[in-house]
């Protein structure tokens, strides 16, 4: 199995290459800094962003499935999935590539919000969603546009906030919205979920809620 990684280089991306490479899977990662990257001597490394279209389509080009841990890095407006994931979507129509897997956010999915909103426990969480973490979700909102009109067979994963600790080997899973109380999970466990559906069909052209 060849794998695309973007994001690679981010908490999750880099748990990401590295259960790929322990499973045996080529991977080529997409970074800024090669010389920063653990797994240089590893993998397959193409040097430079996800805007750039060139160095999308290198990183695209003989995989078998793509997998994409990008997202914004502050609570300040970004764009970094609006201009990334086209990009990434144009490149696998160009190549042939029809699997990605992406981490999303679990604001995500606009319609959602309304069934969280109704357990009291998610009033907290719903103003937040609209205030501090305003552009993010939006950001994420535009990743699920996107992939949804790709005809992609695609994958958007929606965890809550996510912890850098151990993981469980478990998780909650939904395909409507967050289960009920849930808060966070660790990156360990949402990158082994990832991984999961590298081959797995169950869910494809849907996004899919876990938590702890």
């Amino acid at each position: 199995m060849k794998v695309a990684v973007f994001g690679a280089s981010g908490a999750t991306g880099r748990l990401l290459v590295e259960r790929a490479l322990t499973v045996g899977y080529e991977v080529t990662a997409l970074v800024r800094r090669p010389a920063e990257f653990p797994f240089g001597q590893r993998v397959r490394v193409i040097e430079g962003n996800a805007f750039d279209a060139d160095a999308v389509r290198r990183t695209v080009d003989g995989a078998d499935v793509v997998l994409s841990a990008l997202g914004a890095r502050s609570i300040r407006r970004e764009d970094v999935l609006e201009r990334a994931v086209p990009l990434i979507v144009s490149a696998m129509r160009e190549m042939g590539v029809r699997r990605i897997v992406a981490l999303g956010s679990a604001g995500a999915k606009a319609d959602s919000m309304k069934r969280q909103a109704a357990y009291r426990r998610w009033i907290v969480h719903g103003i937040l969603y609209r205030t501090l973490l305003k552009w993010p979700v939006a950001s994420q909102v535009a990743q699920w546009k996107i992939l949804s009109e790709s005809k992609l067979d695609w994958t958007m994963v929606l965890p809550p906030m996510l912890t850098n600790g151990a993981g469980r080997g478990s998780c909650r899973v939904d395909g409507e919205a967050l289960p009920r109380g849930a808060a966070r999970i660790a990156r360990a466990d949402v990158a082994a979920f990832m991984m999961q559906q590298i081959e797995s069909r169950e869910w494809i052209g849907k996004g899919v809620y876990i938590a702890w």
